[in-house]
């Protein structure tokens, strides 16, 4: 992930910054290559965790945000 210190960046939507582009998921880890909103053009595959209490993820390459879909994310986890 890119550094918020250095870049202005950080992976959480920015209102009136990052494009209003949200995908409902069902994990907590979910991989990006930003093929989705720029027919085809996209960029590395990187797999995006959502911090623990956090309910959604925005990618730093492409600022899809992903959001968990209500009583899903728990991974199978304990």
């Amino acid at each position: 992930m890119r550094d918020g210190n250095q870049t202005g960046y950080a992976p959480k939507p920015i209102e009136g910054v990052t494009p209003d582009q949200r995908i409902e998921v069902t994990s907590r880890s979910v991989p990006c290559d930003g093929e989705v909103g720029v027919g085809g053009l996209g960029h590395p595959r990187v797999w995006l965790p959502m911090a623990a209490g956090e309910n959604q993820v925005t990618c730093p390459y492409c600022s899809i945000t992903y959001v968990l879909k209500p009583g899903a994310g728990d991974d199978g986890h304990h």
